[in-house]
């Protein structure tokens, strides 16, 4: 199972990692939060000090359209917010 998905890379979240040390994955909805801990401290060397998970459901959609009612949804997510242990820091681009 992998843990981590993909970072969360927005205007917001690059704000938070500058001011208060904390990034943002978008992680398996299966993981807990010392799998998502682990995985951080393994794959970017650094010290993780708090972990927060997040839920997010499905947004639902309706279209009327010229065929009929149109259904969709988009898919669920966990998203995690790691706080790093002050001095460390996660460079996304160092790892490609």
């Amino acid at each position: 199972m992998s843990v981590l998905i993909k970072p969360i890379i927005t205007e917001k979240m690059t704000a938070d990692s500058e001011l208060h040390n904390r990034y943002g994955f978008i992680v398996n909805p299966k993981a807990n939060k010392l799998q998502i801990k682990e995985a951080v401290e393994a794959t970017y060397g650094v010290s993780v000090n708090k972990v927060r998970t997040m839920n997010y459901g499905p947004s639902r959609k309706t279209r009327y359209t010229k065929t009929g009612v149109q259904h969709g949804k988009t898919n669920a997510f966990k998203k995690a917010i790691v706080d790093v242990k002050e001095g460390d820091m996660i460079d996304y681009y160092s790892n490609l």
